[in-house]
């Protein structure tokens, strides 16, 4: 049985587009790997009443989102034949614009890559106790809800 490791998903303040380029960068080496799929998160400036959310402030519950995302990634690896996957996600206050979930997924085709890529995503969003708080431009606030 393999050891348990915890990966550290999360990364204070957006996502930088030097870490999304380094992370693909990476993998020009690796060559069994034929596809791979990105996510990126962005946080979109939605109208609310006569507001707009200028940012989202994430926090988490992160011991536990960390222990729920072990066992997310281990449910992909068995499910898809994955070569590699990269999760980073923000807390913190992140404004309009930049980004806030980067999901990475590689395999030898892109189907595998494509569809473990979107699942992930997906479960990302309904399991981990990830909270957003929408600040609008008048300082005002309301908590996110996921659709």
């Amino acid at each position: 049985m393999r050891e348990k490791k915890l990966r550290n998903i999360f990364v204070n303040g957006a996502i930088p587009a030097d870490t999304i380029a380094e992370s693909i960068r990476k993998h020009h080496t690796k060559t069994d790997i034929g596809a791979h799929s990105i996510f990126l998160g962005q946080v979109r400036a939605d109208e609310i009443g006569d507001q707009q959310v200028a940012g989202i402030n994430y926090t988490a519950y992160e011991d536990l989102a960390l222990e729920k995302m072990y066992e997310i990634r281990e449910a992909i690896f068995a499910k898809y034949p994955l070569t590699c996957m990269h999760i980073h996600h923000s807390l913190g206050m992140i404004a309009a614009g930049e980004i806030c979930l980067f999901v990475f997924t590689s395999s030898k085709h892109r189907k595998a890559a494509m569809e473990a890529c979107d699942e992930l995503v997906e479960r990302i969003k309904a399991e981990l106790p990830i909270w957003g708080q929408e600040i609008l431009t008048d300082d005002s606030h309301q908590w996110k809800e996921n659709k």
